[in-house]
């Protein structure tokens, strides 16, 4: 942490007009993040100071990638200064609601929120792909075969073993799966474009009922799917099966409204895309949980594990699996 005094001294010094009047510091949370948030008020306006650390490279290239994006007609925070040496940020502050904080909102408010998040990360997929190879931007590890199979790895490792405590012969028989494999195999074969990576609702802030997306530092090439599974199967909320099937032919669409065809199969690698990430979010739910001491990222578990045996169940050659987690749920 940093002390209140220090966050406004470091501001004063790069903004002096700030100076003027008097700040308030607010310390904000910001679910596993290492960085270090705080909202800065001043007497007329507030921006989000960020404090990073080098311990992860993806970190250093959030201002890059945001600058990017803003260019693309990406929905995203402005960036007001950046001090790489020393790992400070002063960025747009939107405010304190996130798609999150619309949980338990009615169905119709809420949905005109999730279409125009969905537009949102539209733009990084298409309008941002299509002019990134011109871009100087240095980005995550893509998503090949062998990280769609770490993401299932990690799930055996740290939710069935560490978390639920799998013996090891079980382990090794689930993930030897051929169809595991198969899937990973598949969904590294097709084309990719720019894909958010933790797209979820605490990672989309809601300003004057704008969809807004932070925390795109993972930005990488993978595939849309992925995104969109991240956003409706998000454990920290509850979509019905016909809310998240309208998102879904919502997205499509939009998709088609772009000039962007729509697989046959879409629905599909979607579904493989959504057991990706709901075993990559278990995962990461038991090794936060319990290496980080982190307990309450496990109270998302039992929720995770229920969308993953519904996905799982939709697919075929996974019948182990789906035995294993109806044993769990």
């Amino acid at each position: 942490m940093i002390a209140d005094a220090d966050v406004i001294s470091l501001t004063n010094e790069r903004f002096p007009k700030t100076g003027n009047g008097s700040a308030a510091v607010t310390p904000l949370e910001k679910g596993g993040s290492e960085r270090k948030f705080y909202r800065i008020r001043f007497s007329e306006e507030s921006m989000i100071f960020v404090k990073y650390s080098s311990h992860k490279v993806e970190n250093r290239h959030y201002v890059d990638i945001a600058r990017f994006l803003s260019g693309a007609g990406v929905p995203v925070p402005e960036i007001y200064r950046h001090d790489p040496d020393e790992g400070l940020i002063w960025m747009q502050d939107l405010g304190e609601q996130d798609l999150w904080s619309f949980r338990n909102a009615s169905w119709s408010p809420r949905r005109a929120l999730y279409e125009s998040t969905l537009d949102g990360v539209l733009r990084m997929h298409c309008e941002a792909t299509e002019i990134a190879t011109d871009a100087d931007l240095r980005l995550e590890r893509v998503f090949d075969a062998d990280l769609y199979l770490w993401e299932q790895a990690y799930f055996f490792e740290h939710c069935l073993g560490n978390h639920f405590q799998t013996s090891a012969a079980e382990l090794a028989e689930l993930a030897a799966l051929p169809a595991l494999r198969q899937i990973a195999e598949n969904l590294s074969a097709r084309p990719r474009v720019l894909v958010h990576r933790d797209f979820q609702s605490q990672n989309v802030m809601i300003s004057d009922g704008q969809a807004w997306l932070i925390d795109f530092q993972g930005m990488r090439y993978g595939l849309a799917q992925y995104d969109i599974a991240s956003l409706l199967y998000d454990p920290y909320v509850f979509l019905t099966f016909s809310e998240r099937s309208d998102l879904l032919a919502f997205y499509k669409k939009r998709l088609q409204e772009n000039g962007f065809p729509v697989d046959s199969d879409f629905n599909e690698i979607f579904l493989c895309c959504a057991m990706q990430r709901l075993m990559q979010a278990l995962g990461a739910y038991g090794f936060l949980g319990l290496k980080q001491n982190r307990p309450d990222f496990l109270a998302h578990t039992p929720v995770a594990l229920r969308s993953l045996l519904e996905v799982a169940s939709a697919l075929d050659g996974l019948a182990p699996l789906v035995n294993k987690l109806k044993s769990l749920t």
